[in-house]
């Protein structure tokens, strides 16, 4: 699904991965970029930047949107569809991730909190959009997940929860629409940290964090050549594999103390002015 000439809408679009993919959405000849976000500061910020940056080439258009509200995802995709005559490519950007804490000590509403917007909003939008797109018989959804849906790091529990729901609902879809024999695709990614605020505080012994704009870039590439799931950096592809093969202690061992990833998570502060 080209980006060129088609419409996209990006739900966490007014910061971080999610106004990275907009900006190169318009360079690169989008007919539409919709963002939504539920911070209004920030969407008025990066529609004034957008329209700078389209110079009229593009049509912006924004909504202040709790995706996690169906009815208000409802609504504002209809008036996404009248403002823009159609949308295109859905990118399911929009996430949280609320402590470190261990499980122990996470709140019911911090579980909640975080399955809703992780995991329930996506399917809210995609839920929005798919209906169109299937009688369309074109389309693109691109769920943004996380590494941590496939490997279980400590003082994340919550978040790796909400992720590992993302990968198996998202690839559920992916499997239903390749059985209807639908042109509609599905593409699912999962990325290690990315620099962009949301993970302020983690460090890692092994794998670098990830620059966000590079990682914007090929999420686009993926969008742009159908792949069904993207791990980043690549290796973590086979994560799923060393689980299966390797006993788990050993497994432990080598990803936890030698890569350090269970350890990534104890310094986190977050971003400090969400």
């Amino acid at each position: 699904m080209k980006i060129k000439g088609n419409s996209i809408l990006i739900t966490g679009g007014a910061s971080g991965i999610g106004r990275l993919l907009g900006l190169i959405s318009i360079r690169k000849g989008a007919s539409a970029v919709i963002v939504w976000d539920i911070n209004p500061v920030s969407i008025a910020k990066v529609k004034k930047e957008f329209e700078q940056e389209a110079k009229g080439a593009t049509q912006i258009f924004s909504a202040v949107v709790d995706v996690s509200d169906n009815a208000r995802v409802r609504e504002a995709y209809a008036e996404a569809v009248n403002q823009a005559g159609r949308v295109d490519i859905v990118v399911n950007c929009a996430g949280i991730v609320t402590s470190n804490k261990l499980f122990s000590d996470n709140t019911p509403e911090e579980i909640e909190r975080t399955i809703r917007i992780n995991t329930i909003a996506p399917m809210y939008v995609a839920l929005a959009a798919i209906g169109d797109m299937v009688k369309r018989d074109s389309g693109h959804i691109c769920n943004i997940a996380s590494a941590a849906g496939m490997l279980s790091n400590p003082r994340m529990s919550a978040y790796a929860a909400s992720k590992w729901g993302v990968i198996g609902w998202s690839d559920s879809v992916r499997v239903e629409l390749s059985e209807m024999k639908s042109k509609v695709r599905i593409t699912t990614i999962a990325p290690y940290y990315i620099n962009t605020g949301m993970f302020d505080g983690v460090t890692s012994k092994i794998f670098p964090i990830l620059d966000p704009e590079k990682t914007a870039e090929k999420i686009i590439r993926a969008i742009e050549r159908n792949v069904d799931f993207k791990g980043i950096p690549f290796p973590f592809h086979f994560i799923r594999f060393w689980q299966g093969v390797l006993p788990t202690r050993f497994f432990d061992w080598f990803f936890g103390q030698v890569f350090g990833i269970y350890h990534t998570m104890d310094h986190f502060t977050g971003r400090k002015n969400s």
